[in-house]
């Protein structure tokens, strides 16, 4: 599935990458330890998922709370011309995101820093995963939000409970992808985001 969807050398990059993830997982614990045997099926294939909801989009991405690199890392290998901003508070992390995005040559500068003190800008695709319920990830991104971005959120068997307490506070236009890794997940894409 991977192979047909990326091209050979991002590929490979990502195989790279996924083997960086296991040697430093043992002691940085950017997965956890049960997903150290699906790392392709529980966060790279989950990653490259988000690809064809952003085809429309520009080439400047913000990741927030990026951990070990999912999606982010993953999406600046395998999408070519991406600008991604990587968000990670946690040094070791941070340390780990810029020695692997050296290693692939993606186009990615790592901010190790709370997302609060990132300087705000409106980009092109904002994503997160597995960070905060999606009311407070709309507090989170909403400096990076302008008129056209969108942004990308997978989200458990609870999203529309989500959704109803986001939109107490904002609106949105907000559209929702199964997933195709996860049963009863899905992923949010939310754009023309206002403040109520």
């Amino acid at each position: 599935m991977v192979r047909g969807a990326v091209d050979p050398d991002a590929f490979e990059a990502i195989e790279t990458f996924v083997g960086s993830c296991r040697a430093w997982g043992r002691v940085s614990n950017l997965v956890s330890a049960a997903d150290q045997d699906r790392l392709w099926q529980r966060h790279v294939l989950d990653s490259l998922q988000l690809l064809p909801l952003a085809d429309a989009a520009g080439p400047e991405w913000i990741d927030l709370g990026s951990g070990g690199g999912f999606p982010g890392m993953i999406v600046a290998i395998a999408r070519r011309g991406t600008r991604m901003t990587l968000v990670e508070s946690n040094r070791k992390k941070a340390a780990f995101l810029l020695q692997v995005a050296a290693a692939s040559g993606a186009s990615v500068r790592v901010e190790p820093k709370r997302i609060e003190a990132v300087t705000p800008g409106a980009r092109d695709v904002v994503s997160a995963r597995a960070l905060a319920s999606l009311d407070k990830l709309l507090d989170l991104s909403a400096g990076f939000f302008g008129p056209s971005t969108i942004g990308l959120f997978p989200k458990g068997r609870d999203a529309a409970n989500e959704v109803a307490e986001a939109r107490k506070r904002y609106d949105f236009a907000l559209s929702e992808t199964p997933s195709r890794t996860e049963a009863d997940a899905t992923i949010l894409t939310v754009s023309q985001m206002t403040k109520v």
